[in-house]
């Protein structure tokens, strides 16, 4: 008897999903609830749990493939036992997963471990010639994601070079060493982000606005006061719960920063949900501290490593990502010394943070050393004028050289 597994609802608006990944393979034993594939949206990776226990049957679907909500994807067979279906009944591998397989394996790398990679991660694998039993996995049930991967390639000694098998080497031009390229579909999280970022560009009236921060006030708190806040809190103490206070601090008097346009309509909210920009496994993404406004330090520091934890894990919902009013991006991470970030539409602004480093500034006549930051601020021009997008950004500048500020609301 035969069970058929079907896309789940994906939420508001939500018709349709790609196959990214299938967690489990046909003779595979199935519990209920366990997940058997992972699906790509526009915005997050859902995954499909069995509905019964069983034996993973047949694959309807192939990874990369479009599939509507309620369509069949899967079969699940009853019995623990049950034979695996036969491998012409698989489907034919998606073309991603065709120019993988013709890649060479490395020597150091186990096929049958590899294969049950997803894309992404079995690339950076094959590229780096690891063996993907030997790196222990971060994400959901102990899987390995990209960062797990390129920090096991940081941290193994260089191997030699893998010569590239002559079926798919790309012929050598003026004796030049053998070549090859590989075509992978774009992911359909990857695809949205390069449409709303392009409509972004088209549609507002971009603009950025620059300045620096001196972080010696902040840095100076967090070094006082780091280890009973944490002991406290069961969280560390960040630079981006100083940001969102601040601002929180400076949208209270530039609201049209926290604002948007809807048609020949400006929309107010007397609310802050911050986006906060976050690296998943398949490509960056915004979910949202909600009402960020009114959270305290430690509730701000705990939704951010919350929603960061669970975008690595890639167990974001869809609510994880909708709404947010304002967008902070902290490129400073990847050290990052100045960007011109682009607004996340429908908002009308967002504040680029950068890496820290010791600059000369003068400071009552006298150079001295200083941790300085730059701040971009990118705004809609058609609804925020320069001189508010330089008040707001010298309002947070303020606010984070003198943190006394966060707490009189001055």
């Amino acid at each position: 008897m035969s069970t058929e597994v079907k896309v789940p609802t994906l939420g508001e608006s939500v018709t349709e999903a790609t196959i990214g990944e299938w967690l489990k393979q046909p003779g595979d034993a199935v519990a209920l609830d366990e997940p058997i594939a992972s699906l790509e949206t526009d915005k997050v990776a859902i995954e499909v749990p069995s509905p019964v226990a069983g034996v993973m049957g047949q694959q309807v679907a192939a990874v990369g493939d479009t599939v509507n909500v309620g369509a069949t994807i899967a079969t699940i067979e009853a019995g623990g036992a049950a034979a695996a279906p036969a491998p012409a009944a698989s489907p034919a591998p998606a073309p991603a997963a065709k120019a993988e397989a013709a890649a060479p394996a490395p020597a150091t790398a186990s096929e049958d471990s590899v294969t049950t990679l997803s894309p992404a991660v079995r690339r950076l694998v094959l590229e780096h010639g690891l063996d993907p039993s030997k790196i222990k996995g971060t994400g959901k049930d102990g899987r390995l994601t990209k960062e797990d991967v390129l920090a096991a390639a940081n941290a193994a000694p260089e191997a030699p070079a893998v010569a590239p098998a002559p079926a798919v080497a790309a012929p050598a031009a003026s004796g030049a060493p053998g070549r090859r390229e590989e075509r992978v579909k774009m992911t359909r999280m990857r695809q949205t982000i390069a449409k709303r970022l392009k409509a972004a560009q088209d549609t507002a009236a971009m603009l950025t606005t620059f300045n620096d921060v001196d972080m010696s006030a902040v840095m100076a708190t967090r070094d006082k006061y780091r280890e009973t806040f944490e002991k406290k809190h069961g969280v560390r103490l960040g630079f981006m719960s100083f940001f969102t206070k601040a601002v929180a601090l400076a949208a209270h008097d530039i609201p049209a920063v926290n604002a948007r346009i809807d048609g020949d309509e400006i929309v107010y909210h007397d609310y802050l949900d911050v986006s906060v920009a976050v690296s998943a496994p398949n490509g960056l993404v915004v979910p949202v501290v909600r009402n960020a406004d009114g959270l305290s330090f430690a509730e701000i520091e705990k939704a951010i490593a919350d929603l960061g934890k669970r975008a690595k894990d890639g167990t974001l919902t869809m609510d994880d990502m909708t709404g947010g009013t304002f967008t902070i991006s902290n490129g400073g991470v990847f050290g990052g010394l100045m960007s011109t970030p682009i607004i996340n539409p429908p908002q009308s602004a967002v504040l680029g943070l950068h890496r820290i480093e010791d600059r000369p500034v003068v400071r009552n006549g006298e150079i001295v050393i200083r941790p300085m930051m730059y701040l971009a601020l990118s705004y809609d021009h058609r609804l925020i004028d320069g001189r508010e997008a330089v008040t707001f950004l010298k309002t947070i500048k303020e606010a984070i050289e003198d943190p006394t500020r966060l707490l009189i609301d001055l």
